[in-house]
């Protein structure tokens, strides 16, 4: 049995280790062609995974990083948010240097903050901010094509447009998610924007709502390729969404398109920081 001094002396050590916690949120541009997606997959690299080990080599710790929102494989960022509990006495512009030093030449952290240790970057986030970038035109573009799903024939910008506000406000998206298990109950999220921009060959579809279900942005976007190309009318496209059925809205647009803009928070993350 352990001596009442050496528990005292481990639960001191705990404490202090404890009490030399900060919490770090990282903002975190990447190109998610090669990976599986941000968390943590079998079988090949993860954004997550990419992020621990640099933060290892940094600094010597092994922690693990959550995330704000999650990223499917192929899917990009430019403002992805992640924390990580760390001991370092590394200061914000050295961190952000060194974590680009290790990271590959797809991933750089963009800013890094030292914030309040219960920050919860997931839960305290009122809404993400996404963008699909589609080219319009018959003739490949080797170059954009990478981050661009490109789509021959005529797109109605006005139909699409017409559609997309019909998304705004709290509704059932059930018909836009993939097939969704018994964790996912709840289908109703609340769309704070959804707009068009068609500008000669580029056409961008923008998405805003307090979080997404599984590959609803991607469904979303194919529906409203359908209804851009004439193939899909509005009275189709409002049955759809009655239907309330997951994987109703297939097939979905392919994931190089798909890019995270911003996570949104009721503060500013710089201002937050201790």
């Amino acid at each position: 049995m352990a001596r009442p001094w050496r528990l005292l002396n481990s639960l001191s050590k705990c404490l202090n280790s404890l009490e030399s916690l900060h919490k770090i949120v990282l903002i975190i541009e990447y190109d998610g062609t090669r990976y599986l997606g941000s968390q943590y997959q079998p079988g090949g690299p993860t954004i997550q995974n990419e992020l621990e080990e640099a933060f290892y080599k940094l600094t010597g710790e092994r922690l693990r990083a959550n995330f704000a929102s999650r990223t499917d494989s192929g899917v990009s960022a430019l403002g992805q948010v992640a924390s990580l509990l760390s001991q370092t006495a590394l200061d914000n512009r050295r961190i952000v240097g060194g974590l680009n030093y290790y990271l590959p030449g797809d991933m750089a952290v963009q800013a890094a903050y030292r914030v309040r240790a219960d920050l919860d970057v997931r839960h305290e986030a009122v809404s993400r901010s996404y963008r699909y970038s589609v080219l319009n035109r018959d003739i490949p573009s080797p170059v954009r094509e990478r981050f661009l799903y490109r789509i021959g024939g005529t797109l109605d910008g006005s139909l699409m447009t017409t559609a997309a506000k019909r998304l705004i406000g709290e509704h059932d998206f059930a018909s836009f998610a993939s097939q969704l298990g018994n964790a996912w109950r709840n289908t109703v999220r609340r769309m704070l924007d959804c707009h068009v921009n068609k500008c000669g060959g580029i056409v961008e579809f923008f998405f805003t709502a307090n979080s997404f279900l599984p590959h609803q942005i991607r469904n979303t976007v194919g529906v409203l390729l359908r209804v851009g190309q004439g193939k899909m009318n509005m009275e189709d496209f409002e049955q759809l969404i009655a239907q309330k059925k997951p994987g109703a809205a297939r097939p979905a647009a392919p994931a190089k398109g798909l890019c995270l803009v911003k996570i949104n928070y009721p503060f500013n993350l710089e201002e937050s920081e201790k």
